[in-house]
């Protein structure tokens, strides 16, 4: 009888096979520009921010669609899930301790309920998808899974940094703390396979720390808010520098 052949398992992200015919650097391009593009198509709407990130999310949903399938897009539940919630969760806990020492509190749940559901269908999950699921994808098939994270963590950041309704201040401060967390939550997405649960901690993190626990009061000095974007930039560097994978076997693409 004929030995039946072993078909060894792809484990690294050199193995990627691309379900399109387009060049992966084509399609990192398209992933940089159409999502954006056609925030042109639905307008803009003064004070608010809604349509360009609803491009966002609107047009990376089709392009992973096509190209990925929801598993490739990083739309993992089960136990990416969880560790991904559990990895989140010590940064959203980290800017909770430095929001509540330094910067005063102004409760008001007035529109609560609408800025969560703001905050979860935009700021997290249209962004995510965007940067830590196709545009993640196609750099993890074009330069290896670090690359991907470090590359996708930046986008989100600058996206973030100019979008966001919590980008208070326009400084360099400000700059960094919001590519540190994208590189954080771009770990997570190495590490685990999966963006949601970083999404739904976004989520929670944004609401509980802007929202349920008031805006930045006007009565606060300024340098406070530098001094919360550092020190929770610097444990999220730490977390970071805890889940850098030391081998490719570590790599969930």
């Amino acid at each position: 009888m004929a030995k039946k052949s072993k078909q060894k398992p792809q484990t690294t992200q050199t193995n990627l096979e691309a379900k399109t015919a387009l060049p992966v650097t084509i399609r990192i391009v398209l992933t940089l520009l159409l999502p954006f593009a056609l925030t042109l198509i639905l307008g803009s709407d003064a004070g608010s921010n809604a349509p360009i990130l609803g491009g966002v999310g609107v047009a990376s949903w089709f392009l992973g669609l096509f190209w990925y399938g929801l598993p490739g897009m990083g739309l993992r539940g089960g136990r990416p899930l969880f560790a991904g919630i559990g990895f989140a969760t010590l940064g959203w806990l980290a800017f909770l301790l430095f929001r509540f020492s330094f910067i005063n509190l102004n409760l008001n749940a007035a529109e609560s309920g609408r800025s969560f559901v703001y905050i979860f269908l935009f700021e997290a999950f249209a962004v995510q998808l965007w940067a830590f699921g196709i545009l993640f994808r196609s750099l993890a098939e074009w330069r290896g899974g670090l690359t991907a994270a470090v590359g996708s963590g930046i986008a989100f950041g600058a996206v973030a940094f100019i979008l966001f309704q919590e980008a208070f201040a326009s400084d360099l401060p400000s700059l960094l703390y919001f590519v540190v967390w994208g590189i954080f939550y771009g770990i997570i997405r190495l590490r685990t396979g999966s963006f949601l649960g970083a999404m739904l901690v976004q989520t929670l993190h944004s609401f509980t720390v802007w929202v349920a626990l008031g805006p930045l009061p006007v009565l606060s000095p300024p340098g406070r808010l530098t001094t919360v974007y550092l020190l929770t930039g610097l444990v999220y560097l730490i977390v970071i520098w805890r889940l850098w994978p030391k081998e490719e076997a570590d790599y969930r693409i």
